[in-house]
């Protein structure tokens, strides 16, 4: 491993200010400084416009980079080194001075609820008010369970946990990403996790990506924070997304998992009102994980997806 080509006498990561993406980039900032002993790691939280809108639905507010632009700003303005990110959250169009400088090993991809009574998806009461603020999520979870009521849910995880667990609240129970409660410690709230088959994770779920300038001072510091593997399989999810026209609005979801030599890549197009998905798979090699995707989004388009789609805008 070469020394880091750098002058400056420390590495700024830019952040969210919530207490997950917090998380997130003092454990970015960890492998950093384990990987390069003695290094200086700054971090500077930053304002997003999906901070500061939390009493609209996410649809709504529309717009790609809902909470990533301002981050992206900052990176092109030259006052942070790199910005973390939950993959998921990140369009998958980068400006061309940008790039994924590091991908870190995914943690479970899965959805987890969360319910104040304990009880899982299959024994929710009829009817019951489930919150979310997903359309992928909520579309799956129509698609298992029609009769359910899907409120919108905003806010911070910590706050999210704390209205799923309030006896006087609206919501019979919520769901949340288990990664996102795994790093906050809070697995004890979960009632379930519930299973890929049912709900399909978003592109990218479990995954972190450290954004920088397309320099190779940074780059060369990032490349030991890279997981292989989480990169081939999230680049395949999130080709499948770009091949649909999609951002994290719509109800698409992916999930691509090695098996031996070759990835296996699961794509689901959903109806918002659960009434239809449209499932595809395929394998191919590592080095074709972007092909793959596009191919399986080319199928679900042959498939219809296009108009379900269409009815989500």
């Amino acid at each position: 491993m070469t020394e880091p080509s750098i002058s400056r006498p420390s590495f700024c990561l830019g952040t969210r200010s919530s207490d997950l993406a917090l998380w997130q980039t003092h454990y970015v900032a960890s492998l950093l400084q384990e990987a390069w002993p003695g290094m200086d790691v700054v971090v500077e939280t930053i304002t997003t416009r999906g901070d500061q809108i939390l009493d609209t639905p996410l649809p709504l507010i529309g717009g790609k980079g809902l909470f990533t632009a301002e981050l992206e700003a900052a990176l092109r303005g030259n006052s942070i080194d790199a910005a973390v990110h939950s993959l998921k959250d990140l369009p998958t169009e980068s400006p061309a001075e940008l790039t994924l400088g590091a991908i870190p090993e995914r943690v479970n991809p899965a959805d987890a609820l969360v319910c104040r009574s304990g009880l899982t998806l299959g024994t929710l009461p009829l009817r019951a008010t489930v919150g979310t603020s997903s359309r992928r999520r909520a579309a799956q979870l129509l698609s298992a369970r029609p009769d359910l009521t899907i409120i919108d849910i905003r806010d911070n995880v910590p706050t999210r946990i704390r209205k799923a667990l309030d006896p006087n609240g609206p919501y019979d129970a919520v769901v949340l990403a288990y990664a996102g409660l795994q790093r906050l410690e809070r697995l004890d709230v979960i009632s379930q996790e519930l299973p890929l088959e049912l709900m399909l994770p978003a592109p990218g779920q479990g995954a972190l990506a450290v954004q920088c300038r397309a320099e190779a001072g940074s780059l060369d510091l990032l490349a030991p924070l890279d997981h292989a593997p989480t990169r081939t399989g999230t680049t395949a999810e999130r080709a499948f997304l770009a091949g649909l026209g999609g951002g994290c609005a719509v109800p698409i979801a992916a999930y691509a998992q090695f098996e031996g030599e070759e990835i296996r890549l699961q794509g689901r197009v959903a109806a918002l009102d659960g009434s239809r998905q449209i499932d595809v798979e395929g394998r191919a090699l590592a080095a074709e994980a972007r092909e793959l995707g596009g191919r399986l989004a080319g199928e679900a388009l042959a498939l219809g997806a296009a108009r379900l789609l269409e009815e989500a805008a």
